[in-house]
């Protein structure tokens, strides 16, 4: 029987223009990275690029040519796992368990969130960029191993 694969998803949202090296560095490692939208500037998205595929969707802050060609939401598919990825949860306008999600990535609100409903993981990593209120600065990992999704919030400690 083969061995299991691990599939490593860096998943990181609102950075506003602003991609910290506590961020980079928690990426590393990364198979995939998602991006849940309030990017801010391409250079962003290219220096994501370096570590592994990207997948980013357009955040309302978004503008610009870079934000024209980012797609409101976005369906991921890893292994047979499928990651459906909007930045405002508030606007989801579909049922995840019918269409068959197991995650649903968002942002928006800059605040961390891991939750199941129905079957469905709902992730919001919060937001690794410019500091809001008083919410912590964090990003999260999706770990895929032999069928299994375990899901993390890394604060980034600044």
């Amino acid at each position: 029987m083969p061995e299991a694969v691990t599939r490593r998803i860096g998943v990181i949202s609102d950075t506003h223009g602003l991609l910290r090296p506590e961020a980079l560095a928690a990426l590393e490692g990364s198979d995939t990275i998602i991006h849940g939208g309030d990017v801010g500037d391409a250079a962003i998205l290219e220096r994501l690029a370096e570590i592994a595929p990207v997948f980013a969707v357009r955040g309302n802050t978004d503008r610009g040519a870079y934000a024209e060609r980012l797609p409101h939401d976005e369906l991921v598919r890893i292994e047979q796992r499928m990651i459906y990825v909007l930045h405002d949860l508030g606007e989801l306008e579909l049922d995840p368990p019918t269409a068959g999600f197991d995650v649903v990535v968002s942002g928006h609100t800059h605040r961390p969130l891991i939750e199941r409903r129905e079957g469905v993981l709902y992730l919001n990593p919060g937001s690794a960029g410019p500091r809001r209120f008083n919410l912590p600065i964090t990003l999260a990992r999706l770990t895929l191993h032999a069928g299994q999704l375990e899901t993390e919030i890394v604060d980034l400690g600044v």
